[in-house]
């Protein structure tokens, strides 16, 4: 579920620890609608789980990630699958996959050209390119809140913010003129739980890490506080903290040269 940069944008072992938070990618599936013997390649495939669904539907997948530690653990769960350690902006293959698809991925990716090159590259005529990842106004309350709490401590906005949120007009125009026929495009808020006790802090930690790469422990700590209090009464009711997190889903299919 993962294809994060060169630079490691979040915590590995936090990201484990709140699966459920990026457990909704089961919907993708549906979508999808693997079939026997159907190659398909999983952009993002983080520990394997989605992977491991396609399958029990009788396809032949294969998964990439950046991430060498969420593949690793990957072959661990499932050894008998195939994983490999690759930057999808690079990605190239002799194999022509039917299918091609990504959970909870693209928003960590910038180079979205890249990626729908290499996406296009990789299917075969007519085969379809399945995504769902964060899309334009996705947490923009704690996004806000995070650039307004580090400015009023002097920390310089500029440069910080690692991810890809586009708006669903942006993402097909660029599948279209990849060379796609984008067939489903739906962009759509999911406000999102948190659970276990740490609250917003935990989510910052996890998810938000580069924001906060050159800040000291000390100022972290202030800073995390200052966050919760911007936030808390937009985001938490009753005790239960709910992220404010809006989606795009994307259905396109390659077309004949």
């Amino acid at each position: 579920m993962t294809s994060e940069p060169a630079t490691n944008y979040w915590s590995t072992q936090a990201y484990v620890n709140k699966a459920d938070y990026v457990k909704p990618g089961t919907e993708i599936l549906s979508m999808l609608q693997p079939g026997p013997n159907e190659r398909i390649l999983d952009v993002g495939c983080g520990n394997g789980d989605l992977m491991a669904e396609v399958v029990a539907a009788g396809a032949l997948p294969a998964g990439i990630d950046l991430s060498e530690e969420m593949v690793r653990r990957a072959r661990q769960k499932y050894p008998e699958l195939n994983f490999q350690a690759e930057d999808i902006c690079h990605y190239r293959t002799d194999v022509r996959f039917d299918a091609v698809f990504s959970n909870a991925a693209f928003h960590w990716i910038k180079d979205a050209p890249a990626v729908a090159q290499s996406i296009w590259l990789a299917l075969r005529e007519g085969g379809r390119f399945v995504a769902e990842f964060a899309g334009s106004g996705n947490v923009a309350v704690l996004t806000s809140a995070m650039q307004q709490v580090l400015e009023e401590h002097g920390y310089a906005w500029a440069g910080r913010n690692p991810w890809y949120h586009p708006t669903i007009g942006e993402y097909a125009s660029l599948l279209e003129q990849t060379g796609f026929r984008v067939t489903l495009a739906q962009h759509f808020d999911r406000p999102t739980p948190l659970k276990g006790n740490t609250g917003v802090r935990g989510w910052l930690d996890g998810f938000a890490g580069y924001f906060f790469s050159d800040v000291t422990c000390e100022d972290r700590a202030t800073i995390y506080r200052a966050i919760e209090a911007k936030v808390k009464p937009h985001l938490e009711r009753g005790g239960q903290w709910m992220v404010d997190t809006s989606r795009l889903r994307i259905i396109a299919i390659k077309e004949s040269v």
